[in-house]
């Protein structure tokens, strides 16, 4: 054969082989239900369980484990409200089917939710107003009742550091007449201080009206001691029945009770180093000394929280659950915010204490934490706990509330600048606001392997009129490239707010995909979601993402 065809022959065998060649195949890491775990910012980012987040702002685990955004919130208050700057909240029980929202900002205290109307502190015959100067906003309000039976009366208790406590309950010329209209008292005007207090002196941070009493504590330099009233009398602190827990003896000197609680029949007493628990809280005259938590305390008095099975408080360490440490002595306190331990730690001690507030959310399922001076608030999931028993918690960053109460019929009240807020919808106050998630550092399951990015597919479920980006860095690079999208406007009622009450999957719920190309080549990469809420709820189903193998560093 002549040497030119063998060559041609031999040129078309080579391309043969060439084109015969496969293409390496895409390799794809799926990611379901991401976010699941809630965020983790505490472990090393690099084979972290993808179902962590290792950022995450403005969100919540929605109750099929999605990670979603958090509603919104908008204003109750129509009148009186400007520049109130609401700081403490309780809806108070008229013992009649009716309710009074009482609060309190600006050095004042207000009834009302849709008109704020400030109340005068009445003297002890209801003839005239008293002078009385209120300097911070830093009350704890909470309800008790006074006798029983056909002289039962609803009366609710504000206690704050250097303010005499304050009785709001029916007033009357003559003390406990209850006659009246609802008003505010010096307790010392209707009843009886403990000994070695006047009324004006009687001053506890901390209180709580349980087991038929109110009990008091944290006056000045009497850190210490814990007072109680006679049984349904509770402002008496002198007759029958009533008296004192000195814990001089019980924890180590320097310490001070910060916070008052009551779980299945013992009397929790937080101190800031200390936990004090006492049984058979409902029989004073058997009042025993159940068990001291040494070393183990509370920080910020309005950080308790009763969810029925259990207590949880914020120590220094992060936010914690005390009911299984009751039941099981030889367990240690359950650390529910474990995963971001140095984070929490670091935000709480640029905070101001006597300013930190929190909720509980019954419908919601979730512990609120907020911390106003730097602008978080914590939302520990109550749903569902990892396996090592923390919680799944999210950061919020954008709707600081300064106060927070969960209502009889689960509404959670805000308290915001110019007056009372609901948490509800999906706009903050009006204004777009933003949804952030970001995965663990994804290896592909090699980190020793180079991967040419191809594409990703973001499942979403909900959302409309918001701009989502997604975005991918690789190497631990900040430098994120971004894809943009902008999802089709949808009708409210065929996404709402009551936790997708309609089948997860019907067809009036919207589900749809994002197709990103992607490009850049490393060994590892991170994935972030960014969408602008407005006005329509989003959570994320699910992300595959799809690579090429490189060569082996």
């Amino acid at each position: 054969m002549p040497l030119l065809l063998r060559l041609i022959d031999d040129q078309k065998s080579l391309l043969g082989l060439v084109t015969k060649m496969p293409n390496k195949p895409l390799q794809a890491v799926s990611i379901t239900s991401p976010g699941y775990f809630g965020l983790n910012n505490q472990d090393s980012g690099v084979g972290m369980n993808t179902s962590f987040a290792i950022t995450t702002y403005n969100s919540v685990i929605d109750r099929f484990g999605r990670i979603g955004t958090r509603k919104g919130w908008e204003y109750k208050t129509t009148s009186g409200g400007t520049d109130t700057d609401i700081q403490a909240l309780l809806e108070f029980n008229n013992s009649d089917n009716t309710y009074t929202i009482l609060s309190a900002g600006n050095e004042a205290i207000y009834t009302g939710e849709a008109t704020l109307t400030a109340l005068p502190v009445r003297d002890a015959t209801d003839s005239s107003d008293l002078t009385y100067t209120i300097t911070e906003n830093n009350w704890q309000m909470i309800q008790g009742e006074f006798e029983s039976g056909l002289t039962r009366s609803p009366h609710a208790f504000l206690a704050q550091e250097d303010h005499a406590l304050l009785v709001y309950h029916k007033l009357g010329a003559t003390a406990h007449a209850h006659t009246g209209s609802f008003g505010l008292q010096r307790l010392g005007d209707i009843g009886n201080v403990p000994n070695g207090y006047t009324t004006s002196s009687f001053t506890p941070n901390c209180i709580l009206a349980s087991y038929g009493r109110l009990w008091a504590a944290n006056i000045g330099a009497d850190n210490l001691t814990v007072y109680y009233s006679v049984l349904l009398e509770n402002t008496d602190f002198t007759g029958l029945g009533s008296g004192y827990i000195n814990l001089e003896q019980v924890v180590p000197g320097g310490d001070e009770v910060v916070a008052l609680a009551e779980h299945n029949n013992f009397l929790v007493i937080f101190c800031r180093n200390n936990i004090v628990i006492y049984r058979n809280a409902n029989d004073i005259d058997n009042l025993v000394l159940e068990d001291v938590i040494v070393g183990e305390g509370c920080i910020a008095r309005d950080s308790v929280q009763n969810i029925g099975t259990d207590l949880i408080y914020l120590s220094e360490a992060g936010i914690r659950s005390l009911g299984r440490t009751i039941q099981e002595k030889s367990s240690p306190v359950r650390d529910l915010t474990k995963n971001i331990r140095d984070t929490i730690i670091s935000l709480v001690s640029a905070e101001t204490p006597a300013k930190i507030r929190s909720v509980y959310s019954q419908k919601e399922a979730f512990y609120l934490l907020n911390l106003p001076t730097v602008n978080f608030t914590i939302c520990v999931d109550l749903r569902v706990f990892l396996e090592d028993a923390s919680a799944r918690v999210t950061f919020w960053d954008s709707i600081n509330p300064k106060a927070m109460f969960s209502t009889h019929d689960n509404r959670l009240l805000l308290g915001q600048t110019d007056g009372i807020a609901e948490y509800k919808g999906y706009l903050d106050n009006g204004n777009r606001y933003t949804f952030t998630y970001y995965t663990p550092y994804i290896d592909f399951g090699d980190s020793s392997v180079t991967k040419m990015l191809k594409k990703i597919v973001v499942t979403i479920v909900g959302g409309g009129a918001a701009g989502i980006d997604i975005k991918w860095a690789l190497d631990y690079n900040t430098n994120y490239t971004t894809g943009n999208f902008s999802i089709t406007d949808r009708p409210n009622s065929e996404y709402n707010e009551g936790e997708y009450a309609i089948a997860e999957y019907s067809s009036s719920v919207f589900i749809e995909q994002l197709k990103q190309q992607m490009t850049g080549s490393g060994n590892i990469v991170q994935i972030g979601v960014e969408a602008l809420i407005n006005g329509k709820a989003l959570s994320i189903q699910k992300l595959d993402i799809y690579s090429v193998v490189g060569r082996t560093i």
